[in-house]
C-alpha cells in the first residue's frame, strides 16, 4: 500500500533531522528546517493518499498513530535535550501518550481502528474533529521547525539579525509549545476517561489471563 509506504518513509528522514539538529553546521540545521516539514507534512499526506485509493486499514491506522508518536517523543525529548524548551515538556507528552496508547490497544485488540473507539460527540469532538487534529498539527510543526529554526540562527555570528531574533522567537515558541501540550493532553482525556468507563473491571481474555498469570 503507497500510504503505508509514505508513513515508512517518516522514520529514516526523522532520524536525518535529529542527526542534523546534534550535529549539522548552522546552515545544514537550516536545510535541516525544511526537511523537518517535509516529514512533519507526510503525515496529511498518507492519510490524504490512503482515503483518495481507498487503502484505509487497520494496521494503517495503528502504524500512522505509530509514526506520529515517534515523531512527537523523539523531537519534544530533543529539544529538551537541547535546552530549548524545559524538560516539563516532554514529561507531560510521555506520560499521556503512554496512557492513551495503552487504554487504545484493547480497542485494537477487539478491532476497532483507534480513532474509531468513541461514541460521544464530545469525545469525537476532542480526538478526531478537524478543528483540534488541525490545532495539534499546527501548534506542534510551528513549535518543532521554529525551535530547529531558532538553534540554526544561534550557531550564526551574534551580530547578525538573525542571531538576535533568537531570544524574542524563543518567547513565542514556548507559548505554542504550552499550547501543543494543552492540545495533547486534551486529546487524551476522552480516550481515558473511555476507558476507564468500559474497560475497568472487565474480566481478561484467555491470553491476557495467562501472560497475568506467568507474571504473578
Amino acid at each position: 500500500m503507497l500510504a503505508n509506504w509514505i508513513t515508512l518513509l517518516r522514520f529514516p528522514l526523522l532520524l536525518l533531522s535529529v542527526l542534523i539538529l546534534y550535529f549539522g553546521s548552522a546552515t545544514l540545521r537550516l536545510a535541516g528546517v525544511a526537511l523537518l516539514f517535509v516529514g512533519l507534512m507526510l503525515d496529511t499526506v498518507d492519510g490524504m493518499v490512503a482515503r483518495k485509493t481507498g487503502q484505509t486499514s487497520l494496521f494503517g491506522s495503528v502504524l500512522d498513530i505509530a509514526a506520529d508518536r515517534t515523531y512527537e517523543l523523539v523531537l519534544w525529548v530533543c529539544f529538551a535535550d537541547l535546552r530549548l524548551i524545559p524538560a516539563a515538556i516532554p514529561l507531560i507528552i510521555i506520560a499521556r501518550t503512554t496512557l492513551t496508547d495503552a487504554f487504545r490497544s484493547i480497542g485494537v485488540g477487539q478491532g476497532t481502528a483507534p480513532f474509531s473507539q468513541h461514541r460521544t460527540a464530545l469525545g469525537r469532538f476532542l480526538v478526531g474533529s478537524t478543528e483540534m487534529r488541525t490545532g495539534y498539527a499546527v501548534t506542534k510543526t510551528v513549535t518543532f521547525c521554529g525551535l530547529a529554526l531558532a538553534q540554526a540562527f544561534s550557531g550564526l555570528p551574534a551580530e547578525t539579525a538573525h542571531a538576535r531574533a533568537v531570544p524574542p522567537m524563543m518567547t513565542v515558541l514556548h507559548v505554542v509549545a504550552w499550547l501543543a501540550v494543552a492540545f495533547c493532553v486534551f486529546r487524551g482525556l476522552p480516550v481515558i476517561i473511555h476507558s476507564l468507563r468500559h474497560y475497568w473491571g472487565t474480566p481478561a481474555g484467555p491470553r491476557m489471563q495467562e501472560g497475568s498469570d506467568k507474571r504473578s
